[in-house]
C-alpha cells in the first residue's frame, strides 16, 4: 500500500492544529509565573549610570506595594509602556522601581535621560542574573510586589490600560486603606 506518505501529512495537519488553537484561544499576557504569592529572589544590583541608588532586595519589602519593571533600551515594547510609568510615578501613589535587563550601562542612562526616568532606583542586572531568578521571559515585564516583597502579579509585555485599572490601581488604592 501507498500510505506511507500519510504520516508526514497528518504529523503537520496536527501540528498546525495545535498552533491554531493556541493563537486564536491563549493570550501570551495570562503565562502563570511559578513566582506570584512567593517572596522576591535575593539581588543585590548598581544603579544605572547617573539614575539614583542602586536596587536589592530589601527595597521591595518597603512596608508598601511597589512595582518592579523590566525594561532596556533595546525593547521597542517598553517604549510603549514607558509614558503611562512616567504618569503613574507623578502621581505618587506607587513607588516604582526600574531592572534593566541585560543593557549597556551607557545605553540605559542615554534612554533615560531621553524618555524620562519614573523609577525612584534602579538596577542593572546586565547578564540576566536577577531576571531569570525572577522567572523574565522577555521585556517589558512588571511584577507587583507587596509590602513584605512578596510578589503579588506580574505582567508580560507592555502594560496597557486595562492591566493598570485592573491590576496596578486596585491594589495600591486598597493598600491606602
Amino acid at each position: 500500500m501507498r500510505l506511507g506518505f500519510l504520516a508526514p501529512v497528518l504529523t503537520f495537519a496536527v501540528i498546525a492544529a495545535v498552533m491554531a488553537y493556541a493563537l486564536f484561544f491563549l493570550n501570551p499576557k495570562e503565562i502563570p509565573s511559578e513566582l506570584v504569592s512567593k517572596p522576591a529572589p535575593e539581588f543585590k544590583l548598581d544603579p544605572v549610570p547617573d539614575y539614583g541608588p542602586g536596587l536589592e532586595t530589601a527595597h521591595v519589602k518597603g512596608g508598601k506595594i511597589t512595582l518592579l519593571n523590566v525594561f532596556a533600551s533595546w525593547c521597542v515594547a517598553c517604549m510603549v509602556e514607558h509614558p503611562t510609568l512616567m504618569e503613574l510615578s507623578k502621581g505618587g501613589k506607587v513607588e516604582i522601581f526600574g531592572l534593566n535587563y541585560k543593557d549597556k550601562p551607557d545605553a540605559a542612562a542615554k534612554w533615560l535621560g531621553k524618555h524620562g526616568d519614573p523609577y525612584s532606583r534602579t538596577g542593572m542586572d546586565l547578564n540576566g542574573r536577577v531576571g531569570i531568578n525572577f522567572g523574565v521571559y522577555g521585556v517589558p515585564e512588571t511584577f507587583i510586589m507587596g509590602p513584605d516583597g512578596t510578589i503579588i502579579d506580574k505582567i508580560i509585555g507592555p502594560i496597557t490600560e486595562k492591566d493598570l485599572k485592573t491590576r496596578i490601581l486596585p491594589r495600591i488604592q486598597g493598600s491606602d486603606s
